[in-house]
């Protein structure tokens, strides 16, 4: 049996923005920038979808490990798991 569902399923309201917010792409959260072992918070912005992570891991706190172009390493716990996620610094918020 074929699998239902892609990348967004089920995201209606973890990915929706506010009324105010919609159709705005914060310049000063798009050039923000992070130094190693920063702490941050994993928050969609789904007007941009470019380097956004899986939903799944929407609104869990990581540590700063590493850049790679515009993006950062992220590193988060999933349960018991290390994760590694390249995430760009839209989706991403100072903790």
């Amino acid at each position: 049996m074929k699998r239902v569902g892609g990348f967004r399923r089920k995201t209606r309201s973890k990915l929706r923005k506010n009324v105010h917010d919609k159709g705005k792409i914060y310049i000063s959260r798009f050039l923000q920038q992070f130094k190693i072992n920063d702490k941050v918070a994993l928050t969609a912005d789904s007007s941009y979808q470019k380097g956004m992570y899986h939903p799944r891991f929407h609104g869990k706190t990581g540590t700063v490990i590493g850049k790679q172009g515009n993006c950062y390493y992220v590193s988060i716990k999933d349960g018991a798991k290390k994760k590694k996620i390249i995430i760009h610094p839209i989706h991403l918020r100072g903790a």
